[in-house]
């Protein structure tokens, strides 16, 4: 069975194609199940204030969602839709990421730490607030609220777990056995709360040219039990799927050989194939 569980369309403001061009870039591609996963609208900050084209205005939630219904209607039979969400977590706005979360029937629900404050680790437009930073420092920081992010239980995939590393920003050389213990102890978080996790392919093609999860975290990961899926974390109908293969081969390879998959925020598993 392929499947892609992370994508993106034109209503977030930053990624191109609307929800049935990828429906059917899925079709075209033999997609078994497709994960439809646009982001969260912005709640901590006003969008007015903002970098703008940052998520789908509020407004635009329920329309997004009776689309996205719509579409597994429409393609029953060629393609498996899957309704989900890329939710951020945002420490202090808990309540209004629940009552996102409890308000439609998702299947499944990405979590994903983007911002720090009101600073977005993972815009481009955002990497000046690197200066004067100790990376350490920030890596603390950003681990810490992946772990919180997990015990929240608003989440059944954890999303691009080191993401914080995009840019290619990372610890020095002699602060290697506190990182890995950072990411030890957000890995941990995410196994105590009985959550599944992403291998995300789009890092290939970012700054620091490697999946999100790292090899390391990958093993750290299988040896927890800690059940994986699989996205591109697609911005572009043409970008669907991209890296993927190699995403399974590198699961494969540690030890991998299923695949989560959720339906109604409940998770099954598929074989992985490579």
């Amino acid at each position: 069975m392929h499947i892609d569980y992370h994508t993106h369309h034109a209503r977030c403001g930053h990624a191109s194609g609307s929800l049935e061009e990828y429906v059917q870039q899925g079709i075209r591609l033999g997609l078994d199940q497709l994960g439809l996963s646009d982001h969260m609208p912005l709640l901590h900050v006003n969008p007015a204030d903002y970098y703008p084209e940052m998520a789908m205005a509020m407004e635009e939630l329920p329309r997004y969602v009776e689309e996205c219904l719509k579409l597994k209607e429409r393609y029953r039979g060629q393609i498996d839709i899957r309704i989900g969400l890329e939710g951020d977590y945002i420490e202090g706005w808990e309540q209004q990421i629940g009552d996102i979360v409890a308000a439609y029937p998702w299947d499944y629900i990405i979590g994903s730490v983007h911002f720090l404050g009101e600073w977005d680790v993972t815009d481009f437009r955002q990497v000046h607030h690197w200066e004067g930073k100790d990376v350490l420092s920030v890596y603390r920081t950003y681990y810490e609220a992946v772990a919180k992010a997990a015990a929240t239980g608003f989440y059944d995939i954890m999303g691009h777990l080191d993401v914080i590393k995009r840019f290619g920003h990372k610890p020095a050389p002699e602060q290697e056995a506190e990182l890995r213990m950072l990411e030890a102890d957000a890995l941990a978080a995410v196994a105590r709360s009985g959550r599944a996790m992403e291998l995300n392919a789009s890092g290939l093609s970012k700054p620091c040219a490697e999946m999100f999860p790292s090899l390391r975290m990958l093993e750290e990961a299988y040896r927890l039990g800690i059940p994986v899926t699989v996205g591109s974390d697609a911005h572009q109908p043409e970008k669907l799927s991209e890296h993927l293969e190699q995403a399974r081969e590198l699961l494969y390879e540690v030890g991998f050989r299923e695949l989560a998959v959720f339906e109604g925020r409940e998770r099954a598993s598929v074989k992985l194939t490579v």
